[in-house]
């Protein structure tokens, strides 16, 4: 596993212990979520729901986000994430937490501007955490969910609205949107 592009460009990140659990997301697959998202990182707010190793919130980092939250509900992988960030020289802008996904996100107050969420396939996370994440999502933001080919995500989950799906392999992105107040007061207002 390696950064692909910024700042922090080919340093090598650890993993976690016991891969058969955590899959790490392919680097193919991590080229097309940040060419998805490109123009919307620089500044961003970001946060890495089931973090794992940091890959992706590092990789956001790389790529010029102000700053990303880590969460896993894992001691381990909070601590090969830190490790990660401290190598990549990444770690003033970021903040690693533990905890459960859903417990985090009902008590967390703050917004993003985008969400990466990568949890364990086949174990049903991705399609419960969604309203969830709407939660934490900025007005404007973005949701990058990475699940197993074959799964079938709703067109809406919140407010956040799924735009866009791509398959790589065995592998699927989809990216939701959570529109901006006055996108839709101008869908509204336009009829007069």
């Amino acid at each position: 596993m390696r950064v692909i592009a910024g700042e922090a460009r080919g340093r090598r990140l650890e993993a976690l212990p016991g891969t058969e659990v955590t899959r790490p997301t392919l680097d193919q697959v991590k080229e097309a979520m940040f060419s998805i998202v490109q123009f919307d990182l620089p500044g961003a707010r970001v946060l890495d729901l089931y973090a794992g190793s940091g890959q992706l919130g590092i990789e956001a980092l790389s790529r010029g986000a102000a700053r990303c939250v880590f969460l896993d509900q894992s001691r381990e992988a909070a601590a090969v994430v830190m490790r990660n960030c401290k190598a990549c020289g990444l770690f003033d802008r970021s903040r690693v937490s533990v905890g459960e996904a859903e417990r985090w996100l009902s008590a967390c107050h703050e917004q993003f501007d985008l969400v990466l969420l990568d949890p364990p396939f086949r174990q049903g996370m991705l399609e419960e955490i969604l309203p969830a994440v709407d939660r934490v999502t900025a007005p404007g933001g973005i949701v990058l969910c990475e699940s197993e080919a074959g799964l079938v995500m709703p067109a809406q989950a919140g407010a956040l609205t799924l735009r866009k799906q791509y398959r790589y392999g065995r592998v699927m992105l989809w990216k939701y949107t959570k529109p901006r107040p006055d996108a839709a007061q101008q869908e509204g207002g336009d009829a007069l």
